[in-house]
């Protein structure tokens, strides 16, 4: 019986070393990684000066005869004024040498408010750091030390990177230099707000404060991006990181080395995503492209007849799935480079040739909603009374042009539809709106359908997608 037993336990425990087996052959080694690269990761810290406001409120009064009376009248003011006071500021985040002369990329936040920056090496040697440019739409920051062999990384592709494929970090997370963390890639080509040109990487490698600037590298050893952000509810990690890809970093660096800035290709259209319902009222079979809802005035766009409402769906031979895609492969794309576009209008494929021009430094299409005086005219048909713009609010809004002001909404198809008070709407099923007497008419000979609706909102153009009722 003992016999039988032992044989039948030394087989139970083969299957399960040969089961294991392949799984643990599956799982990466990140050992020979971490010991070759890790020393071409530095610790950045910065020191600067910061300009805080004080105010003494809420001092507790102090008896005449106190001995500590006029002491406190020497150094508060009587009438509790404020004063600039100068503190001394630190941050800290990581970097990491791309060339053995001394080059080395972070963020740009780690570094934007310092006076002097600090690089430090994993044998303890410290540098005095020279700032050789900062692009702060993509978060990327190029210094320089006064070094030479320096140990470098090795700069791989993030447009081959692979959704589910390995990634570990280092960094020095809460000040804990060179710490190792990994996990996979959770997506590709996100886009956050206020990030357009940037196609983040996200991942669920463990990123903290500190982090900031690292490597993030495949199992090969190649840097496939730069651990920029993460999203959190608390301030620490939550399972949700991102990195700038390391294309994107190696176009920046370049033009940070040749001129000291970045230049950008710029379209001049606002776009917005095709959902489900929009694809339906523009007569398309799937969602796809970037939506047109403004044209900028004097844009490469409105210079090539750009129109609101085309739906661009291919740019420079590349595929545009979703309004994201359109702003990095723009913001790439040299200056004064033709490029051939195909947009969708009005059911039909057009080809447009545009002429790319360089990204303006800020965007001062800048509206304001100012509700007019004029009587408002109702329809119960969506739900909504609207009225007319005079000359000066139209000068104030920059509509020089067309459009109504939607001054009440009631529960019904406007509303279903998202549209507001005050929201300025502009076209209705492709039809530019004159005045409010042009909306009734409009609006009267629509038919039981879903049509797309172009508003302006807060100085922002949206379209949306109205579900007529029958009359």
């Amino acid at each position: 019986m003992k016999h039988y037993l032992s044989r039948y336990i030394l087989g139970v425990g083969l299957m399960i070393g040969l089961l294991s087996a392949p799984l643990a052959q599956q799982l990466p080694d990140f050992t020979k990684l971490v010991e070759k690269y890790s020393p071409a990761v530095v610790n950045i810290s910065t020191i600067g000066k910061t300009k805080k406001s004080k105010t003494f409120k809420n001092i507790p009064e102090i008896p005449e005869d106190s001995p500590f009376h006029d002491f406190f009248r020497h150094f508060f003011d009587e009438n509790n004024e404020s004063f600039d006071e100068e503190r001394p500021s630190t941050s800290l985040g990581s970097g990491f040498i791309i060339s053995s002369d001394g080059y080395v990329v972070t963020n740009t936040h780690v570094i934007e408010k310092a006076d002097k920056i600090i690089v430090r090496l994993t044998d303890r040697r410290e540098f005095v750091a020279e700032k050789i440019g900062v692009d702060e739409r993509s978060d990327i920051a190029l210094l320089k030390v006064d070094a030479t062999n320096l140990p470098t990384v090795k700069l791989g592709s993030s447009s081959v990177l692979k959704v589910g494929e390995w990634v570990l970090a280092i960094g020095s997370p809460f000040g804990f230099d060179h710490s190792v963390t990994a996990g996979i890639v959770s997506a590709k080509g996100r886009s956050l707000p206020d990030d357009t040109y940037v196609p983040f990487i996200q991942t669920d490698v463990a990123i903290n404060p500190g982090n900031s600037g690292g490597p993030l590298f495949n199992l090969d050893g190649e840097v496939v991006g730069v651990n920029s952000l993460i999203y959190s509810r608390t301030g620490g990690f939550m399972g949700l990181s991102f990195a700038i890809p390391v294309d994107v970093m190696k176009n920046v660096v370049d033009q940070l080395k040749n001129g000291g800035k970045v230049s950008r290709g710029w379209l001049g259209v606002l776009i917005q995503d095709v959902t489900y319902e929009l694809a339906e009222s523009f007569g398309m079979e799937k969602p796809q492209g970037a939506l047109v809802a403004k044209v900028l005035p004097d844009s490469p766009a409105a210079e090539a007849n750009f129109q609101v409402g085309d739906i661009i769906i291919n740019f420079d031979g590349i595929e545009v799935e979703r309004s994201a895609d359109l702003p990095p492969i723009v913001g790439k794309t040299p200056v004064n480079s033709s490029i051939e576009t195909v947009v969708i209008r009005q059911g039909k494929r057009v080809s447009l040739n545009v002429t790319i021009g360089e990204l303006p430094s800020e965007d001062d299409v800048k509206l304001a909603v100012i509700e007019p005086k004029s009587q408002a005219t109702t329809s119960s048909r969506l739900g909504l009374s609207v009225s007319d713009l005079d000359d000066e609010k139209r000068n104030t809004l920059g509509i020089f042009d067309g459009g109504v002001l939607v001054r009440h909404v009631e529960f019904g198809v406007a509303r279903n539809a998202g549209i507001r008070k005050n929201d300025i709407i502009m076209m209705i099923d492709n039809i530019n709106i004159k005045n409010v007497a042009h909306f009734k008419e409009i609006v009267s000979q629509l038919s039981a359908t879903t049509v797309p609706v172009l508003i302006h909102r807060a100085g922002s153009p949206l379209f949306l997608a109205l579900k007529i009722p029958a009359k």
